[in-house]
């Protein structure tokens, strides 16, 4: 949902449709193999809809699966944006030379990471920090309080104590842990959410298919679950800033 609030932001007239796929969450501590196939039933699902364009929010999935989706879903002629860890910024911009990357078990370990530090990393310290329980925390809207700024104490104090002087947020359900980030890590550490980046490059591969929404009135957006609908409807609305109207359940054969 932290990327659906920039695209919303960006996109104002489009129909947007966001599956939240908490009956499968976390993805971060799942086999290769299924988070791959669960990506390709969603994205059949969104084809199903009629979507004329995908969004990949999930740094994980990015990591591991985006080659593969692209290519095995060529031939629906779908452009599929995908978000991934802002690691070229972050080396640009790092004062200190020490960058602390905060993802998911599953990113960490990702080729898609790996290509990434590789590529954009040069002379720059890279610390790559899995944070289990993070995701378990957003996705239950646990997004403040001495226990969740504890578990997010836990593992960006020694990324500091590293020197790390900025932060990039490599999994998009950590900004909504924002506010105890910055309290913990304190004003001198930037801190980078691509999200926004993901929905400039969504407007940018509409325009150029000439697929923008012409219209001049705000368009809906409309919420599934594959998980608990009443308690995805609390944590949405939390997580949304404002009630989110109805979420559905996820239909067989897409749950």
């Amino acid at each position: 949902m932290s990327v659906l609030r920039e695209v919303r932001r960006a996109l104002p007239h489009e129909s947007l449709i966001y599956v939240a796929d908490s009956g499968h969450a976390p993805y971060g501590e799942k086999p290769a193999a299924a988070i791959q196939q669960r990506a390709e039933t969603l994205i059949e699902f969104f084809l199903a809809q009629g979507v004329k364009a995908v969004v990949v929010a999930c740094n994980t999935v990015t990591g591991l699966s985006i080659a593969h989706l692209r290519e095995h879903f060529r031939e629906a002629n779908l452009p599929i944006v995908a978000i991934e860890p802002a690691v070229k910024p972050a080396a640009q911009q790092t004062r200190s030379g020490v960058v602390g990357v905060l993802a998911t078990r599953m990113t960490v370990q990702s080729p898609g990471l790996a290509r990434l530090v590789s590529t954009h990393g040069q002379g720059v310290h890279m610390l790559l920090q899995a944070c289990p329980g993070w995701v378990e925390r957003v996705e239950q809207g646990q997004l403040d309080g001495p226990d969740t700024e504890a578990a997010v104490t836990a593992f960006v104090q020694p990324l500091l104590a590293q020197g790390a002087d900025t932060l990039v947020l490599g999994c998009t359900h950590y900004p909504f842990l924002l506010d105890t980030l910055r309290r913990v890590a304190g004003p001198a550490v930037q801190i980078i959410d691509p999200a926004a980046a993901v929905a400039r490059e969504l407007v940018r591969r509409l325009r150029e298919r000439d697929l923008l929404a012409l219209a001049s009135v705000q368009a809906p957006t409309r919420f599934w679950t594959s998980g608990d609908v009443a308690q995805a409807q609390r944590v949405m609305g939390t997580l949304w800033n404002e009630p989110v109207g109805h979420v559905a359940p996820l239909p067989a054969p897409y749950a």
